[in-house]
């Protein structure tokens, strides 16, 4: 009986072991899956191209859920530094720091957007100046 008590013991030890090793593994493989996903996307985000393309892509999935943007096009992204000196543009009038202006060359529109509150601020037309000058007569 002493035999047995004592092997059930071991046993019970064993397994508590064995719980916690698989415990400490499983633990590990979870944080090293972690830790390579995040190097990979610092990789990405190292790269100014790639965030800014990253950023554009972001900009333009919160504004779509908003309103319809054109298609066809990848547009220009702007973020509002310094509205003071924009005061006197109309676009701008509403702007505040960190805002996020869309401009879209070929469909002429432009689309100030605030993050903070994830609203509309602006819809405007844009002339970027493509227009011929006209001919003297």
């Amino acid at each position: 009986m002493a035999n047995l008590k004592k092997f059930n013991n071991k046993r019970f030890i064993a397994l508590i072991a064995l719980l916690v090793i698989a415990g400490f593994g499983a633990a590990g493989g979870y944080y090293y899956n972690k830790y390579n996903i995040s190097q990979k996307e610092v990789k990405r985000l190292s790269d100014p191209q790639e965030a800014a393309k990253a950023q554009v892509s972001d900009a333009v999935t919160k504004i779509g859920r908003l309103v319809d943007l054109p298609s066809g096009e990848t547009p220009t992204l702007a973020t509002v530094a310094d509205p003071t000196k924009l005061k006197d543009q109309a676009f701008f009038t509403n702007a505040k720091v960190g805002d996020q202006v869309l401009i879209y060359t070929q469909a002429k529109k432009a689309i100030l957007y605030r993050p903070s509150t994830n609203k509309i601020v602006e819809i405007a037309p844009v002339n970027i100046g493509t227009s011929q000058p006209a001919a003297a007569q």
